[in-house]
């Protein structure tokens, strides 16, 4: 099983990103995916996530209305759109894959994660 987190940069404020988790060994309609991310000298948050329905739950205030989440089963890969970006979203972003039998379920937590990506760095400049 491989999450691929790719899409980092360096970008100025007010620029986007979109990263991609592109996902291969596992049924990815099974799973709800997650982003999460890790500050240098904070702990890892969880920022958005998608479920298996295609519904989108915000873990971190600071970034609704900017940051959006879409799924493509067919192509294995979820998408995290990133706009206006902030110098507060620099950070290693991490997707994550959590089984779960319910269509609407999502979570930012963490603990029952099935499998992480490897992160992707973006760093946002003033």
């Amino acid at each position: 099983v491989q999450l691929q987190a790719s899409g980092g940069g360096l970008v100025r404020r007010g620029g986007s990103l979109r990263l991609s988790c592109a996902v291969s060994g596992i049924t990815l309609d099974h799973y709800l995916i997650g982003w999460f991310r890790q500050a240098p000298g904070h702990e890892r948050e969880g920022v958005i996530c998608i479920s298996r329905s295609g519904e989108t739950t915000y873990y971190t205030d600071s970034v609704k209305g900017r940051f959006t989440i879409s799924r493509d089963n067919a192509r294995n890969t979820v998408y995290l759109q990133m706009n206006g970006l902030k110098s507060e979203d620099t950070a290693v972003y991490y997707c994550a894959a959590e089984r779960t039998t319910f269509p609407w379920y999502c979570s930012g937590v963490g603990t029952n994660v099935d499998y992480w990506g490897q992160g992707t760095q973006v760093t946002v400049s003033s």
